[in-house]
C-alpha cells in the first residue's frame, strides 16, 4: 500500500515585542515549541523600531498574529495555540 504524506500549509506568525520584556520571551518560547511540530514563518517584530509600532502595541505586548489575524496579547496559551494550528493545517 502507498500512502502520500499529506502537504501541510506553512502558517505565519507574527510577534510584536520588544527586547527585556519577559512577557514576550515566554511567549516566543510558546510559539517556537508549537513550531517543532507545526510548519511556521514566525517573523519577531521589534516595537522599539518604529514609533508608530510602540504607541500601538506597547501596552498590549507580546501580541501573535497568526495568517494575519489578531488573536493573542499578553499571553500565548499553548492549548489554544495548537488548536488553532490544528485548524488551519
Amino acid at each position: 500500500m502507498n500512502f502520500k504524506k499529506r502537504s501541510r500549509k506553512t502558517t505565519k506568525v507574527e510577534i510584536y515585542s520588544k527586547s527585556d520584556c519577559h512577557l514576550c520571551e515566554v511567549a516566543k518560547a510558546t510559539i517556537a515549541k508549537a513550531g517543532k511540530l507545526y510548519p511556521l514563518e514566525i517573523v519577531d517584530i521589534d516595537i522599539s523600531t518604529d514609533p508608530d509600532l510602540f504607541s500601538t502595541y506597547r501596552e498590549q505586548i507580546p501580541v501573535v498574529f497568526i495568517d494575519g489575524r489578531k488573536l493573542f496579547k499578553y499571553r500565548v496559551d499553548e492549548d489554544k495555540l495548537r488548536a488553532i494550528l490544528n485548524r488551519l493545517q
